[in-house]
This record gives structure tokens, sequence and C-alpha cells, in this order.
């Protein structure tokens, strides 16, 4: 229980940028599925441009301290890793 006005406003704050964060996160989590599924799907033109938009969004979401850089940048690595194999194949 907060006891000073300033903790009160804290609580209240923290309560806004937890909802605002946990909405920034599903939306970097739509499209990496959206990616994910355009390489399942075959489509390397689709996959490629999937990609393209998804980055953006991953790096701002690091940049709004949500997601940790190396967390990101693996995941980016291992997407175009697999959009690279399926448009050699």
């Amino acid at each position: 229980m907060a006891n000073t006005p300033q903790a009160e406003k804290r609580i209240r704050r923290n309560d806004r940028r937890a909802a605002i964060n946990k909405a920034r996160v599903s939306r970097i989590r739509t499209f990496v599925k959206k990616a994910e599924s355009t390489i399942v799907a075959g489509d390397a033109s689709e996959a490629a441009a999937a990609l393209a938009a998804a980055q953006p969004e991953m790096m701002r979401g690091v940049a709004k301290g949500v997601f940790h850089k190396n967390t990101i940048s693996r995941k980016i690595s291992r997407l175009a890793k697999k959009v690279k194999a399926l448009a050699q194949a």
C-alpha cells in the first residue's frame, strides 16, 4: 500500500506503462508470427516483405526498452536466415 502521494502516482504511472508495453509486445509478436507463417507457406518474396516490416518494429521495441537488444538481434538473425534459405531454394 502506497504511503505517499508520489508512491501513489508511481503506481498509476506503472499501470499505464505496463498497458502500453503489453500492447507493444503483442504488436511485435504479431509481426513475427506473420513473418514465420509466410516462411512456412514458402513464398520467398512475401516472407522477405514480412521480415522487412517486422524488423523495424522489433528494433523499436528495443529502443523503447521492452526487449533486450541481443534477444531481438537473435530473433531477426534467425528469421533472416530462414528467409535467405527460402529464397535460395
